[in-house]
């Protein structure tokens, strides 16, 4: 049975759970609430175990804040036994419209200090990812404080859909591979 590491990147602590930079944190809590597994602490991450159509999906939310993510997924990936490309990283995007999705089987950090860190430790970036865009509705100097914001009513009204849509694009991911995921989810 294929078995792949899907890592959600946020923040661990009750003032991050409901920022833009956790939107890692929200899919997969999604995907894991779907399926109704729940996540236990293991090393580094809490984890959870899921199932789809024959493939088994390692949910992992890393406990070693954003700037430290790499540790994380490095364990994971060698805890698991699997290379680089059966991972999707799910992160937030600002270079994004809020609510699209771009999956990509690589790419650069993009100045996010989560990437930064698994580029780092992995020594590479040929990983695939799930950028979620969060838009970049601030004014100049503002960054930190946007991506660390709270999301707007305006944003809330339709979040749930396009986290479900992320989760879909995960589930493909496994089911079909990156190229159709690609094909079928990008700019949806």
């Amino acid at each position: 049975m294929s078995k792949f590491l899907i890592v959600g990147l946020g923040n661990i602590g009750g003032e991050y759970a409901d920022t833009r930079h956790n939107i890692g944190f929200k899919v997969v809590e999604y995907l894991a609430s779907e399926a109704g597994a729940k996540f236990s602490s293991g090393r580094y991450a809490d984890v959870a175990n899921i199932k789809h159509k024959g493939k088994i999906l390692v949910l992992v939310k890393p406990t070693t804040y954003m700037n430290l993510s790499g540790k994380a997924v490095n364990y994971w990936l060698q805890t698991e036994k699997l290379e680089p490309e059966n991972m999707l990283v799910v992160v937030d995007e600002i270079a994004l419209p809020y609510g699209k999705i771009r999956i990509g089987p690589k790419g650069s950090d993009g100045g996010h200090n989560g990437l930064k860190d698994i580029q780092a430790t992995l020594g590479h970036s040929n990983y695939p990812r799930l950028r979620f865009g969060i838009g970049k509705e601030y004014s100049k100097g503002s960054q930190v404080n946007y991506v660390l914001g709270e999301w707007s009513d305006e944003e809330l009204a339709t979040l749930n859909e396009r986290i479900k849509i992320a989760a879909d694009a995960v589930k493909a991911f496994a089911f079909v591979g990156l190229q159709r995921c690609m094909n079928e989810y990008n700019n949806k």
